[in-house]
């Protein structure tokens, strides 16, 4: 690991302002330009939640910055707040756990909570932000591996596409083959969830999450649309309507804290005979964004909801898959998932 200045934020404005690169663009950057020495006056400067994705890089000689800005002291950026309109604001800075506990999660969005509480181990959920985690880098291990100069570091080469790609993408999967790591973006975006990105002049956009994150064939350095000198500074749930039925389900390779190989939220609008009205069915690491089935949902929408229609819609979550060499077996599970999915909302 090298050695690299620490410094602490106090306000917003303070810590967007110093923000000169984000940990993408440091890390695209060759190894000779990305040490502390090479770095040109103010460049190099990037800021943490809590680190648990940025120390992971640090070690494994990914990531070179010349300086660290924590975000643990500036106000509010950890807290939980009911809004005026029945929805949620929720600050990058709480923790996976605090928020899998919330009552207002638990009631509201209960696949939320469920997803979050399952997320990684008790140790890193109670250190892991909301924001860290949706910022998070790709799990890859050649994007890992300081040995691979892979197309998201700024080489040339998907080694995953003809390589060791059993945990890799079903769609969307050329010229990079990453999933999104993030299981509480697949909840999120099935939850019509949206960002506040903040700016040092106090400039604020909303973005919703579901566009805020970027593919490959947009930009193949990057997994979402931070630019230099912002923040993440909140992340926003709308209030959910009265015939909101939602389920979350992953499956990882053991039965114990790790990655999923395929998870699945369900968001619902049920009217009161029991039609479906609105759908959001979205598969995580099965993309490198979190992947929204529209086949599915349209297989839902405008009909009531039962054992043969729920089947119907898991097959159609499969269309336009493409799966690589050694990944096919994400076919039949993410159909079940999805099958599973949907009548677990509606039970």
């Amino acid at each position: 690991m090298n050695r690299f200045a620490w410094a602490t934020a106090r306000t917003i404005s303070e810590a967007a302002t110093v923000a000169t690169t984000t940990v993408a663009q440091a890390m695209t950057l060759s190894p000779e330009a990305i040490s502390p020495e090479a770095m040109a006056p103010g460049n190099g400067v990037i800021v943490k939640a809590n680190g648990i994705d940025l120390l992971d890089l640090l070690k494994e000689g990914l990531l070179k910055p010349a300086k660290i800005v924590s975000l643990a002291e500036v106000p509010g950026l950890d807290q939980v707040a009911e809004r005026d309109d029945g929805g949620l604001t929720i600050g990058p800075m709480v923790t996976l756990a605090s928020l899998a506990a919330n009552a207002l999660v638990q009631q509201r969005y209960p696949a939320l909570a469920e997803a979050l509480s399952s997320a990684a181990s008790p140790q890193i959920r109670n250190v892991a932000t909301l924001g860290g985690n949706l910022l998070q880098r790709p799990r890859c291990w050649y994007f890992r591996s300081k040995a691979f100069r892979c197309l998201r570091k700024g080489g040339g080469h998907c080694f995953a596409i003809s390589g060791e790609n059993q945990y890799h993408a079903i769609f969307s999967n050329m010229p990079c083959a990453i999933v999104h790591p993030s299981t509480a973006a697949t909840v999120l975006v099935a939850l019509g969830a949206t960002v506040e990105i903040s700016g040092p002049r106090g400039n604020a956009r909303q973005v919703l999450l579901e566009d805020f994150f970027v593919s490959p064939d947009r930009d193949l350095q990057r997994e979402n649309d931070l630019q230099p000198q912002e923040i993440l500074t909140a992340i926003r749930l709308p209030k959910p309507p009265a015939g909101l039925r939602t389920a979350h389900l992953k499956q990882g390779e053991k039965d114990s804290f790790d990655w999923p190989i395929a998870d699945v939220a369900i968001a619902l609008d049920l009217n009161g005979d029991g039609t479906c009205n609105r759908a959001a069915i979205i598969l995580g690491a099965a993309a490198p964004v979190p992947h929204r089935a529209k086949a599915a949902e349209a297989a839902l929408v405008g009909r009531p909801i039962d054992e043969h229609v729920a089947a119907e819609a898991g097959r159609a979550a499969l269309d336009g898959a493409t799966p690589l060499s050694k990944n096919a077996y994400k076919l039949p599970l993410f159909e079940t998932l999805v099958r599973r999915a949907i009548l677990k909302a509606i039970d």
